[in-house]
């Protein structure tokens, strides 16, 4: 075998087994999350959603919460619905949660979030599709130190953050017979043990405003980016079309 063969073989089981790996990690398939990074509306809702439930343990250290001046809210709105006591507009989004007290619970200190939506991108689709697979996947586990489990992430330390708005449930599966063994497989559906305060959709509604908002902190320029691309192009196009137009002209006489 040559070495190039030897190189071309080496980089493919490399990328076979880095797919593998990434689709093993997922759990299950991820759903598609239906947030929009232009809805403001939503990214309130979900900033609300975020400082009620996640940062009370999690940090979102890289932003402050002045910048949610971008998603529509003023300050005294801020003031009033999302700081703690004795936190400043001006400050960053630290959680409540003592870092010693934290890592006496959980056994290691929650990570910050500020990132997330992009961090956990792969295979299975976007960051955003997999932290609102996540959490519509929980479940009660009773061999699990916490209580809770979870499809999208096997064995995860973290306990329900929004159990009280989904209620308990369980999932339903299927038994499948592979080469003369049992197999249990997900159905993709779920048995309510106990109701939540909110009714399904409307849970999943909550959940695609939380994500949202994680998506739209992990790059708040995002969305302006995107515009400026746009005209960028928009740009490049025209000035295409008037160098070729001035092109032909310059050369017309020109035998």
């Amino acid at each position: 075998m040559t070495m190039w063969k030897k190189i071309i073989l080496g980089l493919t089981l490399a990328l076979g087994l880095g797919a593998a790996a990434q689709a093993s990690t997922g759990g299950i398939s991820w759903d598609k999350a239906p947030g929009k990074l232009d809805d403001n509306a939503s990214l309130q809702r979900g900033a609300k959603i975020f400082v009620n439930y996640c940062l009370s343990c999690h940090s979102a250290a890289f932003m402050r919460f002045n910048r949610l001046q971008d998603i529509g809210l003023t300050d005294d709105e801020i003031k009033d619905n999302l700081l703690f006591v004795g936190s400043k507009v001006g400050d960053m989004m630290k959680a409540a949660i003592d870092p010693v007290e934290a890592k006496a619970f959980f056994g290691a200190n929650p990570p910050d979030l500020t990132l997330v939506a992009r961090s956990r991108s792969g295979a299975g689709g976007t960051g955003a599709d997999y932290l609102y697979t996540l959490f519509r996947t929980y479940y009660r586990d009773d061999m699990r130190p916490t209580g809770w489990n979870n499809l999208a992430f096997p064995n995860i330390g973290m306990p329900h953050p929004l159990w009280q708005l989904q209620g308990e449930r369980k999932p339903i599966y299927h038994t499948i017979e592979s080469h003369g063994k049992e197999e249990h497989s997900f159905s993709g559906r779920w048995e309510q043990v106990t109701p939540g305060t909110l009714t399904p959709l409307q849970y999943d509604q909550t959940v695609a405003d939380l994500v949202n908002f994680l998506k739209w902190m992990s790059e708040p320029a995002q969305s302006k980016r995107v515009q400026i691309g746009v005209w960028v192009l928009i740009f490049l196009a025209l000035f295409t079309l008037i160098s070729w137009r001035l092109n032909a002209a310059y050369w017309k006489d020109v035998q």
